[in-house]
């Protein structure tokens, strides 16, 4: 890390300790919850594309795994880099407002950010305007990793350039196949399979059929 780097870090957990208690606990609780809101947007947005084109469905549905793809990248980056956690390696850091990870838990990319980052850009692609939520809480979770002083600056952004990259390539290498596969399954008869891939989009009625009626 640079030493521009350290003294944003000090200066960012110097003042979460300057802030109300209230602020404390809603970042440390916001830190480790606040992934769950992915969760239910990848829920909704699986929903909401079972109604669909296939095109539609394949996004939603490559989303989350997609996801979970940029969790395994940051994973092996950590294993790679090897860095040590700020609240460790910064001589006269203000303490942590999380509990500080054990050694051998790297700091560099951090996977709260990369999994934010990933869902944000997955749950744009579904729906564009979704960015306007998904970026705001993303940029939050990164932030608040830093605020309770778990990683450096530079993790977050790492972690939040390599979730978006990670989720572009493998939505624009596995929307085809995937959204082949979908139509290809909602013509099954199995109830389980229909339920899950959904109808698709209504038939739009045609002009000989409307003009019959």
């Amino acid at each position: 890390m640079t030493f521009e780097d350290t003294t944003l870090y000090r200066a960012i957990t110097d003042f979460a300790h300057t802030t109300p208690s209230w602020v404390q606990h809603g970042a440390r609780t916001w830190t480790e919850a606040g992934l769950l809101v992915f969760v239910a947007l990848f829920a909704a947005g699986w929903w909401r594309a079972r109604r669909g084109s296939p095109q539609v469905f394949a996004t939603a549905a490559l989303a989350p795994s997609a996801t979970a793809a940029a969790y395994v990248c940051s994973e092996i980056l950590k294993s790679v880099v090897t860095e040590e956690r700020p609240c460790r390696a910064v001589a006269d850091a203000a303490v942590s407002l999380a509990e500080c990870p054990p050694h051998g838990d790297w700091s560099f990319p951090s996977n709260h950010a990369t999994i934010a980052g990933a869902s944000a850009v997955a749950l744009a692609l579904v729906r564009r305007a979704l960015l306007w939520l998904t970026a705001p809480l993303a940029l939050l979770m990164a932030l608040s990793r830093v605020f309770v002083g778990v990683h450096y600056p530079h993790d977050v952004v790492a972690g939040l350039g390599l979730g978006t990259l990670v989720v572009l390539v493998a939505v624009r290498l596995g929307a085809g196949p995937t959204a082949r596969l979908a139509g290809a399954l909602r013509t099954s008869s199995a109830p389980a399979v229909r339920w899950l891939l959904g109808p698709g989009p209504a038939p739009v009625p045609s002009y000989e059929t409307a003009a019959r009626r």
